[in-house]
């Protein structure tokens, strides 16, 4: 059985979710951030026979993402998802989408990319953390300077600099740099933080400052900065190289992410 979940749910379907936090890191995130039900957040549940929550669906403004350990109503899902004139988009675990893309209705971009997670650093391969500095509001304008010298965020830097001062000032996200030259050279950030688990985004080096270990530095950090807070630190990345040097620092692939999107009109 499919229904809409309410505040007096909120617990039961944490308790859900949080069995693997850094897999259902938006859903937890979001549901702590805003509660079961606003004008632009929505939450469904399907439960067995036994009354037990088997899998989650939920609703951010245009975009859903689905949560089950193992096959699902899909279709049920799916329903909910087909009657929403809003819909423009839907992320989550392969294993988990893929139950719903035979139901989907809308025709949409799909874009793979892995997921991984670490919980714990390899000690042996820990990097010199000497030059790495915590960002401070005060910062956030020279981070986002330097990321938009980067070619894979130069168009993708949605933030302004208040922006980002105010979330570094909040907590709502955190940031590290290695600095040379005077300049920002190389930094990582995190995002979408909630109690259990953190994204880790942003992690880029300037060119002419790369293959000195500072990116991996930059990560590091963040990692120990998250996991004495109890939390899990977990990213997306579609470059296998890439995917190398965090497995170097201690991450595990955890499955496929999954986002789509709907198609522009020309």
């Amino acid at each position: 059985m499919i229904r809409q979940l309410d505040m007096n749910d909120q617990d039961i379907c944490l308790d859900f979710v949080k069995k693997k936090p850094a897999e259902n890191l938006f859903i937890i995130g979001d549901i702590e951030a805003y509660g079961m039900e606003t004008d632009f957040q929505t939450v469904w549940g399907e439960f067995n026979r036994d009354n037990q929550l088997v899998a989650v669906l939920l609703k951010f403004h245009t975009s859903y993402v689905p949560f089950a350990e193992g096959s699902y109503d899909a279709k049920g899902f799916a329903e909910i998802i087909n009657k929403d004139s809003s819909f423009k988009g839907l992320s989550g675990l392969k294993d988990v989408t893929e139950q719903l893309e035979p139901y989907l209705k809308k025709s949409l971009l799909k874009r793979q990319m892995y997921y991984a997670k670490c919980a714990r650093t390899k000690s042996e391969n820990a990097p010199s953390l000497e030059k790495v500095q915590t960002a401070q509001p005060q910062d956030a304008a020279e981070l986002l300077m330097m990321l938009d010298q980067i070619p894979e965020f130069s168009q993708s830097i949605p933030k302004t600099a208040e922006q980002k001062q105010r979330e570094l000032a909040t907590g709502f996200s955190r940031a590290c740099f290695v600095r040379q030259d005077d300049k920002i050279v190389s930094s990582a950030s995190t995002t979408a933080e909630n109690t259990h688990s953190a994204m880790i985004v942003g992690v880029a080096t300037l060119e002419d400052y790369k293959r000195n270990g500072y990116a991996s530095a930059c990560v590091h950090h963040l990692c120990e900065q998250l996991f004495t807070e109890g939390k899990e630190a977990c990213l997306f990345y579609d470059n296998l190289s890439a995917g190398v040097i965090y497995k170097h620092i201690g991450f595990e692939d955890i499955g496929l992410w999954m986002m789509y999107n709907e198609k522009s009109e020309a």
